[in-house]
């Protein structure tokens, strides 16, 4: 995910009414510098309702070397394709750790609530692992695009291959998918929301049906939802701006109090976000 620079660089690939828009959510990504290329586009208007966006990295190490990939993941399901398989990936609750070796790639779909339901019955039993996705076709079409001698037009033809079975693939959502797919968006939107009560104003339904909503559309339950994203988002402010101290994150965010924030850090990264923060800028110092 970085560009010649050592900068993050998330780019949007498709063209949406004649202009190309930068998708620069850098949410979730907790050592940027240490990715690898990455491109994200958005999932065209037929399919929006699932895909949320498809995000496409590659990566080309020197024989031996490992790089230790640390991200904390959007409250989401993925369907990824790899040279070997199409895997559907559940929510997680924790940071999540790869440590790629030698050339590969990968072609992912991060699925709205309304996109995973289509596709699996209970997305919370398979949260925190992978099960294999049965779609040779998908498999076959984006493994041959990703084959193409140009990177970026191999790119374009497997987000294509990969929208064309989607289109075919996916059941149209119902009503409660889609009031699903409102509740994530507000949740993600809106830095204020901090509670299930205000989500449930917001949605015009009850707290349960909330609760509800989350476990079958989402696989988590919705505080959990709500404090992966401001964590994600805390975890951006305190490696963004330096300026900033871990007291005046925690306020904006609506934590109680800075030791609210650091106990989230202890308990989903594994440590305080003083020390996160002293990290995440050797790492950029390294790069």
């Amino acid at each position: 995910m970085r560009d010649d620079h050592g900068g993050l660089k998330i780019h949007d690939e498709v063209e949406t009414g004649g202009a190309v828009a930068e998708l620069t959510d850098g949410r979730g990504v907790l050592y940027p510098t240490k990715l690898p290329s990455f491109h994200r586009a958005p999932a065209h208007e037929d399919i929006d309702a699932w895909i949320r966006w498809f995000w496409v990295p590659r990566w080309e190490l020197p024989p031996g070397r490992t790089s230790r990939q640390t991200v904390l993941p959007f409250p989401a399901s993925n369907l990824v394709v790899q040279s070997d398989s199409v895997r559907l990936h559940g929510p997680t609750t924790g940071v999540s750790h790869q440590d790629l070796r030698g050339r590969g790639w990968a072609v992912g779909a991060s699925l709205r609530p309304a996109g995973i339901a289509s596709l699996h019955a209970d997305p919370h039993g398979i949260k925190n692992s992978a099960v294999v996705f049965d779609a040779p076709e998908l498999h076959t079409t984006v493994t041959a695009a990703m084959h193409h001698p140009d990177k970026a037009t191999g790119r374009e033809y497997a987000i294509a291959a990969f929208t064309a079975w989607a289109a075919e693939r996916f059941s149209a959502p119902d009503a409660e998918g889609m009031l699903a797919n409102e509740m994530e968006h507000l949740i993600s939107a809106d830095r204020t929301i901090v509670r299930i009560d205000q989500v449930a104003t917001h949605l015009g339904v009850s707290v349960r049906a909330v609760q509800r909503l989350a476990r079958r559309y989402v696989g988590l339950p919705p505080l959990a939802i709500i404090r992966r994203y401001r964590l994600q988002e805390a975890a951006q402010r305190l490696r963004e701006d330096p300026s900033l101290t871990i007291a005046q994150v925690s306020a904006e965010l609506g934590y109680a109090d800075h030791a609210h924030l650091a106990a989230d850090f202890r308990t989903v990264l594994g440590l305080a976000p003083s020390v996160y923060r002293r990290d995440s800028a050797k790492a950029t110092e390294q790069t």
